[in-house]
């Protein structure tokens, strides 16, 4: 064994390569889904993605893994250890793919409402998606230096339960409905992937499940196709290879005020990438590599904030799976490969020409596969107490779905939408703006809803208390619960008619809420010690 302060002496071991695999297959999938999204849902130019979107996009993973990578082999020195592994990092699933259907998608369709041409509408949205990366990346950087004070606010519940929603409901269902429209390839792909990664079953070839999933459904798809077998089927159309170097751009400036509607979905998103970083960094301390979390986290805002400045549209973070990589026997050479091959595939086009043979029906199974991971992983990471509330906080998701869909104006005529918005049936406020004023924000109001059950569950009922009354003040200026369709923010003196009732409706709400819990405080043993165990069910 190599003595402290030794420089490892090997960059590469045979573990590495299944490391190599499992990495480049995560990060291909999420960026094949980007595209796919898109540009076969919402029409987007294919040139703007391959060539604006993914180089800088890319990059960022590049310089990333550099850094862990680098980071590995000093701890390795410092330790005098041989069996350091180095903290994956790849594109973030929930948030890149939530990036492509709820912000970059949505945005260039209303671009293009509002007069743009195709073109136009792509490179505006192409810039909301960098403003919104640097964005993100501050708030990661800032957030570095006090994610044990978040993570010790908002309950686990709170964290996981806001992500756990976006996985169940928009990254598992809507992926889940996209796989179905070619069947026999989507549901074959996705039985195959829970049969090697549920059941843990044994294939006839020793490859990575994934990566197998991965080609099978794709020649699935293909030899389908081919035999007219396959609906909707066509063939991609070759892109040559052409070096696009992502050179940091200013671009990002002209999109940043496109980025104020879409706030109550970034800021979390960076706020759940901090939290993550501090548990993988948790996870890895536990499989025996004590990595510093700041480290972690400033790396993982850099990484970022590179992308974003370059062009990148994704924000990268470390995986939870470092443990996993580790049991493979990969070391520190599969991110440094994983970082070369993505990153300079990126600039080449090699990367996007890889994805544009990726059918959606295969990519989509592996998405719905991510969603049901992360939601398991939410239940088995949460005290058993707090579980109803975690659940409590899928619900705003389910309102969002609901809204991207109805807000469709190949679904429901624009004129037909808004005499919904403001039609009742004389029970209460119209039902579509109920959905619509749920279902903004959806994020932070399941962060605040199941915080505040949490805290009711725990017998903090003043706890519970603050939380519901942020979640008032959030409601008033829009950051939750908005009553512009577009999910806006705005001032509340500015409202009138009935967004100004259902803005003070669902504050006053939360703040009537808030009164009786504070109220049931004062009650000696407000909530029974007993419903404050885990053997509760």
């Amino acid at each position: 064994m190599a003595t402290p302060h030794a420089t490892p002496r090997r960059w590469f071991v045979a573990g590495d390569l299944n490391g190599f695999f499992g990495l480049v297959v995560d990060n291909l999938s999420i960026l094949g889904f980007i595209a796919a999204a898109l540009i076969g849902i919402f029409g987007f130019p294919a040139e703007v993605v391959f060539a604006r979107m993914f180089p800088g996009t890319a990059f960022g993973v590049l310089v990333g893994n550099l850094i862990y990578t680098v980071m590995g082999r000093r701890l390795a020195a410092r330790t005098g250890r041989d069996d350091v592994t180095a903290m994956p990092l790849g594109l973030d699933a929930p948030t890149s793919i939530g990036m492509a259907l709820l912000v970059l998608g949505p945005a260039f369709v209303a671009f293009k409402q509002q007069g743009m041409d195709e073109q136009a509408a792509a490179i505006a949205t192409w810039q909301l998606g960098m403003a919104s990366l640097v964005v993100m990346g501050v708030l990661k950087f800032v957030l570095s230096f006090a994610g044990d004070a978040v993570t010790r606010l908002i309950p686990r519940a709170g964290l996981l339960g806001s992500i756990a929603g976006i996985a169940l409901v928009l990254m598992g269902f809507l992926p889940l409905v996209e796989a179905l429209r070619s069947p026999v390839v989507g549901f074959v792909t996705l039985g195959l992937l829970l049969y090697v990664l549920i059941a843990k079953g044994r294939l006839p070839v020793r490859l990575p499940g994934v990566f197998v999933a991965f080609v099978f459904g794709t020649v699935l798809y293909y030899s389908l196709g081919a035999a007219g077998l396959a609906p909707g089927f066509h063939w991609p159309e070759p892109t040559p290879l052409r070096l696009v170097l992502p050179w940091p751009t200013l671009g990002f400036l002209e999109g940043l005020p496109a980025t104020v509607p879409y706030l109550p979905l970034l800021l979390p998103f960076g706020l759940l990438m901090v939290v993550g970083g501090i548990n993988v960094s948790e996870s890895a301390r536990a499989a025996g590599d004590d990595y510093r979390t700041r480290d972690i986290l400033l790396a993982e805002a850099f990484s970022t904030l590179v992308a974003g400045f370059c062009g990148g549209v994704a924000q990268t973070t470390p995986y939870i799976g470092q443990p996993a990589y580790k049991h493979m026997g990969a070391r520190t050479g599969y991110t440094l490969l994983t970082g070369l091959f993505i990153g300079l595939g990126g600039m080449l086009g090699l990367v996007s020409g890889l994805v544009q043979w990726l059918p959606l029906a295969v990519l989509a199974p592996i998405i719905v596969y991510v969603a049901l991971d992360i939601t398991t992983q939410a239940f088995q990471a949460t005290p058993k107490r707090h579980a109803t509330a975690m659940v409590l906080g899928f619900l705003p998701s389910v309102a969002y779905m609901l809204a991207i869909k109805v807000g469709n104006p190949t679904w429901i005529a624009p004129e037909n939408f808004a005499r919904l918005m403001t039609t009742s049936d004389g029970h209460g406020l119209p039902e579509m703006a109920v959905i619509i004023t749920l279902g903004n924000g959806f994020i932070i109001t399941a962060m605040i809803w199941t915080s505040a059950v949490a805290a009711m569950v725990d017998g903090r009922l003043l706890r519970a208390s603050a939380f519901l009354l942020a979640g008032a003040a959030l409601t008033l200026f829009g950051l939750i619960h908005s009553v512009h369709p577009q999910g806006g923010i705005y001032w509340p003196w500015t409202l009138e008619g009935l967004p100004r009732v259902l803005s003070w409706q669902f504050a006053g709400a939360y703040v009537a809420l808030a009164a009786l819990l504070a109220l049931l405080s004062l009650q000696r043993d407000a909530v029974p010690a007993e419903s404050q165990q885990d053997a509760v069910h």
